[in-house]
């Protein structure tokens, strides 16, 4: 479910008409995540450490509206929540793209992320069968400990989803870190709001209650 924002009284219009227009308007930046406490429970509970922070992640973005803005046809629309399609590999080799449902409770999204990823597994096809404008874009580059990212874009193609990396897991001291990529629409989300979302994210990873 969505609502249309109206542009002329919205607080953002004169950001949002600036970067509009842009032909590359995304912008992106790279931070190191400890997931010192998330990987010790998943670990010791023998959970998805991959579907752990994938929830987590989902959370956060949850939280912060700007996060569930996009463009349609030119006009703003804010979803009630945002989903996740992120790309799955495959034992022969390649991925395909998924399309995982938010639910607040991990148990539930854990369920069918499973189904999902065995269904994307079994098959050769690239695009999802079920997916949306109200999706946040992943991606797993468990093999790289990266410290910056870029996408590949078709910049003919309405896009306005925010793309998250999440890169190779290292020992620091006594620490895990794992970095991660946030890439988003200018004209719908700031620094200060991927800063809102580091910050829950890195909250919600240690709070292993939630």
């Amino acid at each position: 479910m969505k609502t249309k924002i109206d542009i002329d009284t919205w607080n953002r219009k004169e950001v949002f008409n600036f970067f509009k227009d842009f032909n590359e308007p995304f912008y992106g930046l790279t931070v190191d995540i400890d997931c010192t406490i998330a990987y010790d429970f998943c670990k010791k509970n023998n959970i998805s450490f991959f579907l752990f922070y994938l929830h987590r992640s989902l959370l956060a973005a949850n939280k912060i509206e700007n996060f569930k803005y996009r463009i349609i046809g030119g006009e703003v629309y804010v979803y009630d929540k945002v989903n996740a399609s992120p790309t799955i590999n495959r034992p022969n080799g390649t991925f395909g793209f998924s399309y995982m449902s938010y639910h607040q409770e991990f148990s539930e999204f854990e369920k069918e992320a499973k189904l999902e990823i065995e269904r994307v597994q079994a098959t050769n096809t690239l695009i999802p069968a079920t997916s949306g404008e109200n999706v946040i874009h992943y991606s797993s580059i468990p093999w790289i400990k990266f410290t910056s990212l870029s996408h590949a874009r078709h910049f003919e193609f309405e896009d306005s989803c925010p793309k998250i990396t999440f890169g190779k897991m290292t020992d620091r001291g006594s620490k895990k870190e794992m970095p991660m990529s946030v890439h988003a629409h200018h004209a719908l989300l700031d620094g200060s709001h991927i800063g809102q979302y580091i910050d829950l994210f890195q909250e919600f990873l240690n709070n292993t209650s939630i």
